[in-house]
C-alpha cells in the first residue's frame, strides 16, 4: 500500500485542532518517534502547537528525576523530542499550585515545583492525580496544520481518564475505536500492512 493510497480510506477528522485535544497518529505514520501515538495539545495557535505523547513509557522511575521526595508509584512518559532533559507535569491539583495553565476542566499543567513537592511529601499517594513527562512535541507556525492536512493526524475529544490514566497500553486503539465507527477499523490495522 503506497502512502497515496491510505488516504482513500482514512476518514476525515470531524473535529478541529484545538488546546485539551488529542492527536491520534494514523495508523502508517512512517515517523518511527510518533508512531501509533497519542498526543494531548496543550497549546494550539497561529504561533504554533504544544503537547505531551501520553502513551509512551520511559523505564526510568520518577524518584530518579524529581529530588525532594519519598519514592513514588508513579509512571514517567516519554512527552517528546523538545526539550527531552526537562521534566514537565499534568495534575488535577488546579490553583493549588501557583502558577499552573487551566487545559482541560480540572487538568493543569505545570506551577510551582516546590509546592508540588511539599504535596508529595504530605502524601506519596497523591501521585496518581500528576502524570510526569520527560520532553514535550512542539510544532512551529503552520507545521501541525499541514501535518493535518497530509493526514498524519486524526483529532479525537479528551476525556480526564484518557489523560491523567497511567494504563496507557492501548490507548492509541481504544481512542481510535472510541472516535465511532468510521474510525474503529483502523485501530486493528497492523503496523505494516505487508504483514496483514
Amino acid at each position: 500500500m503506497m502512502a497515496d493510497d491510505r488516504l482513500e480510506f482514512l476518514p476525515e477528522n470531524v473535529l478541529a485542532p484545538e488546546q485539551g485535544r488529542l492527536l491520534v497518529s494514523e495508523p502508517f505514520l512512517s515517523d518511527p518517534y510518533f508512531r501509533r501515538s497519542v498526543v494531548l495539545l496543550c497549546e494550539y495557535g497561529p504561533d504554533g502547537a504544544f503537547g505531551f505523547m501520553l502513551n509512551r513509557s520511559l523505564d526510568m522511575a520518577i524518584n530518579d528525576l524529581l529530588e525532594g521526595v519519598p519514592p513514588l508509584r508513579t509512571s514517567v512518559c516519554i512527552g517528546g523530542p523538545v526539550q527531552s532533559s526537562d521534566l514537565f507535569y499534568l495534575h488535577t491539583f488546579g490553583s493549588r499550585l501557583q502558577g499552573s495553565a487551566p487545559i482541560l476542566g480540572d487538568i493543569h499543567l505545570g506551577g510551582d515545583p516546590d509546592q508540588l513537592r511539599a504535596i508529595l511529601r504530605t502524601d506519596p499517594d497523591l501521585a496518581k492525580y500528576v502524570r510526569f513527562f520527560v520532553g514535550y512535541s512542539g510544532w512551529s507556525a503552520g507545521q501541525l496544520d499541514q501535518e493535518i492536512n497530509d493526514r498524519s493526524w486524526l483529532i479525537a475529544s479528551a476525556d480526564k481518564r484518557a489523560i491523567m490514566g497511567h494504563d496507557h497500553k492501548d490507548l492509541w486503539s481504544n481512542t481510535l475505536k472510541a472516535m465511532g465507527s468510521a474510525f474503529a477499523p483502523l485501530a486493528n490495522f497492523p503496523e505494516d500492512p505487508r504483514h496483514n
